[in-house]
């Protein structure tokens, strides 16, 4: 392959990095261009007072699939990032007191289930054994493999029909086991990937089988360090990143792309580009001017978007010893609550969080002593409730400081050094986000594999897309897996 060819991905997330990697590694003189200070996307880091906030995703599961990222440029990821253990997965916590440990033992979880309701030990291997064929047919076989066709849908069409794609997560599991706390342990990891539980295809039920097959892990240094340990291998690859550089244009000739051009006024000419930027952005924004870019926009602003986040990111000047890394805290309400964030035009009253707490396992990332958090609350999107958060964030922070503070952390704002507060608003400024929504399109089934924006456009020969908004989806695995999906079609392309 001619080390003349030309790449230029823009955005620097997961999906972007992901993608930048594979190409240079293979001889493509790769240019990634991210807008903000650091590369991350989602995955950024601030630094305060001595604490280290993960911005966004601090859930690291198939780690095998980041793994290969350096094996295949002959380097060991041990050299760039160290990956740490986690457990229990995480602590299920409901305001009656109630705890499970969501663990990777089976003797364990047999023993927590059975006390809850005997009938549902059976039930929950059952399940198992569903989530692992899903696994399986939809991440294993499918995951990174770019859906271009209606064929290759209709291909797929049987294995799904057998796993009753069709069906949602929550129906599935509640087809498995009984009692309703379980149901919920079982059904909440689609919001990870901002779908509703009710209404996202069980296919999502994989991602059980994804933990318990590769277990869960965090980076030592926290997420951004593993966000930089894969810069680093780009970089010493051969690979070129631009940091400060929004992108204000793809421009065309004709049906192919010839360059891109930054806000600053710089032309990076290229052979083949990808957006790992959000696709209602890469199409409405990067290539408005052109019919295609007007006409794409319009189709996908017509599609239904995942919920957003609001997150608080804190300090506090000591540790809570009974603090799991990763807890969450159900609500009064489930199914009530989750139908609020997708569907009504209000704040709803009460909230569920996901409450990170990395000193657990990494304690560099405060002062001596101290310790870094963030919670965040699922939230609708600017679409579905258009909320002035400048107005009701800060309200919003204080109902969830002292929720923590009477539910799980004691003296919580007795014990504040600093915080900040990431809203729908900053995921609509900050990360070009389409109406604030944190995962880009809901993870429904008829908006999954072929029904997603394609890894390849379909007019434009040589623009690819990766991250979230395409195949297979949101999510750590699911970004670094389009990656691989996309990659394998522009080497291809580029091969010709």
């Amino acid at each position: 392959m001619s080390q003349a060819k030309r790449a230029v991905v823009i955005g620097a997330g997961f999906g972007g990095l992901a993608l930048a990697i594979r190409l240079q590694r293979e001889g493509i003189q790769t240019t990634l261009l991210e807008k903000r200070d650091k590369p991350g996307g989602r995955a950024y880091v601030w630094h305060d007072q001595g604490f280290t906030f993960d911005a966004g995703p601090t859930v690291i599961t198939d780690p095998a699939a980041l793994e290969e990222l350096f094996t295949g440029a002959g380097r060991r990821m041990a050299d760039y990032v160290e990956l740490l253990p986690v457990s229990p997965f995480y602590r299920l916590c409901w305001e009656d007191g109630y705890r499970f440990d969501y663990v990777n033992d089976q003797a364990e979880l047999d023993r927590q289930i059975h006390a809850r309701n005997p009938r549902d030990v059976a039930g929950y291997r059952r399940f198992l054994a569903y989530s692992r064929a899903v696994y399986e047919a939809g991440y294993v076989k499918l995951g990174t493999v770019p859906f271009l066709s209606f064929r290759d849908m209709v291909a797929a069409a049987p294995q799904l029909a057998t796993l009753q794609a069709w069906r949602s997560v929550y129906g599935r599991v509640a087809s498995f086991v009984e009692d309703d706390r379980l149901r919920q342990a079982l059904s909440f990891h689609s919001l990870l990937v901002g779908g509703n539980p009710f209404e996202t295809s069980s296919i999502y039920a994989l991602i059980h089988a994804l933990e318990r097959q590769g277990g869960v892990w965090f980076p030592r240094g926290g997420t951004g360090a593993l966000v930089a340990g894969m810069a680093k291998l780009f970089a010493d690859l051969g690979g070129r990143l631009e940091l400060n550089a929004p992108v204000g244009r793809i421009e065309l000739e004709g049906a192919r792309v010839s360059a891109v051009h930054t806000e600053d006024g710089r032309r990076f000419n290229a052979e083949a580009v990808a957006s790992n930027a959000d696709v209602v952005h890469t199409y409405r924004t990067l290539l408005g001017h052109e019919a295609r870019g007007r006409e794409e926009a319009r189709r996908l602003m017509g599609k239904r978007f995942s919920m957003s986040l609001f997150v608080i990111h804190f300090g506090l000047k000591r540790r809570h010893a009974h603090l799991q890394h990763h807890t969450v805290c159900f609500g009064p309400r489930y199914r009530e609550l989750i139908d609020e964030i997708f569907k009504r035009e209000t704040l709803a009253e009460d909230f569920s969080l996901y409450l990170h707490a990395p000193c657990v396992t990494d304690p560099s990332l405060a002062p001596e002593g101290c310790a870094s958090h963030y919670v965040l609350a699922p939230v609708p999107h600017l679409g579905t409730a258009d909320i002035d958060w400048a107005v009701e964030g800060p309200k919003y922070r204080d109902r969830i400081f002292e929720y923590l503070e009477r539910h799980y952390l004691p003296g919580l704002r007795e014990d504040l050094v600093t915080h900040r507060i990431f809203t729908p608003h900053d995921f609509r400024d900050e990360l070009n986000a389409h109406l604030g929504s944190a995962f880009s399109l809901e993870p429904i089934l008829t908006q999954s594999a072929w029904f997603r924006p394609h890894n390849r456009d379909d007019k434009i020969l040589n623009l690819y897309i990766v991250g979230a908004g395409t195949h297979p989806g949101a999510g750590v695995p699911g970004v670094v897996g389009s990656a691989k999906a996309t990659a394998g079609l522009m080497l291809e392309d580029l091969a010709r």
